[in-house]
């Protein structure tokens, strides 16, 4: 993964929202909202690169295959993160 300088700054960002919006509602409605939003802005910028919707809808599949391949291997990282520090993070119960 190529990440900037802020990369783990903006996901932060993301995080602490999602973490207030515990106050309202489960985590589970947490997560699916947080999931609609980054494939709904992962949409946004796939069309950003084609110049029409012919085009986007023939490399659909490329695309899907991309974004999921990316994501699985962010969530693999995550969970083993996750599994080696399972008692610090789970005290704190927030994510």
């Amino acid at each position: 993964m190529d990440t900037d300088n802020d990369f783990y700054n903006r996901a932060d960002a993301v995080i602490r929202l999602a973490n207030d919006q515990l106050a309202e509602v489960s985590r589970g409605k947490v997560s699916a909202s947080c999931m609609y939003a980054s494939s709904r802005f992962s949409a946004w910028l796939s069309a950003c690169g084609f110049e029409s919707g012919e085009d986007m809808a023939a490399a659909k599949q490329e695309t899907i295959e991309y974004f999921v391949k990316q994501f699985r291997s962010m969530l693999e990282e995550n969970l083993d993160d996750y599994i080696d520090n399972f008692k610090t993070y789970m005290d704190r119960k927030v994510g």
